[in-house]
């Protein structure tokens, strides 16, 4: 059993995992700012640390062996995820535990025959809009991680779609954006959940990302 702390675990991401974490029989709780919510949406019974993110401290996260970083937030707001990476790993400087994960986007996995980013695809999509930023920021996110050698950190990234759904069963990579036998690239929050449970329970990668679909 794991002592597991989520950030966002009212996000799409974040109540997958922690719904996962808990029928596994971890013991999991919820970094949240809104405890009434939060319980809303996890349960009465459901273990809650009310504190925004970028308040938490050092001893704040000491008594978990993992964090889940599955912050969520809006476009205008993108930078937000390089703030908190940086934050969390500030906190943990020249530490092995808590573990900390991190949730990146597909953005940063490889595509085509040139092996090119796939956030370059994103930024040609008229349709994108605003939105852009998030992966632009999660691309940033990741730049910063891979700078940090005296953190226990790994990132996982979802397919080119992320949506609410149950868990599948899941193809396994590490920087290259995959697609399943049907040509889709698409990631559940409950494989999600999964490939990060997993990789909790039989640590496979270190200080590196890797990213998981559905089959």
């Amino acid at each position: 059993m794991a002592r597991i702390g989520i950030i966002g675990a009212t996000g799409m991401a974040g109540s997958a995992l922690y719904k996962e974490a808990i029928e596994r029989g971890h013991e999991v709780t919820a970094l949240a700012r809104n405890g009434a919510k939060t319980r809303q949406l996890l349960g009465p019974d459901a273990s809650i640390t009310e504190k925004d993110a970028f308040a938490l401290s050092r001893e704040d996260l000491a008594g978990f062996d993992v964090v889940v970083d599955a912050f969520a937030t809006t476009p205008d707001k993108a930078y937000l995820h390089i703030d908190l990476a940086a934050k969390l790993i500030a906190l943990l400087r020249e530490t092995t535990s808590p573990r900390l994960v991190f949730i990146t986007g597909a953005g940063s996995l490889m595509t085509g025959g040139d092996d090119h980013l796939l956030v370059e695809d994103m930024q040609r999509n008229p349709n994108m809009g605003a939105f852009i930023s998030i992966p632009e920021s999660q691309l940033k996110e990741l730049e910063f991680l891979r700078g940090v050698d005296n953190v226990n950190w790994v990132s996982v990234s979802p397919g080119m779609t992320f949506q609410a759904g149950p868990k599948k069963t899941s193809l396994l990579g590490k920087d290259t954006l995959l697609q399943n036998t049907r040509g889709e690239s698409l990631t559940s929050s409950g494989t999600m959940a999964v490939a990060i449970l997993d990789e909790i329970e039989g640590p496979k990668h270190s200080q590196e990302r890797f990213t998981a679909i559905d089959a």
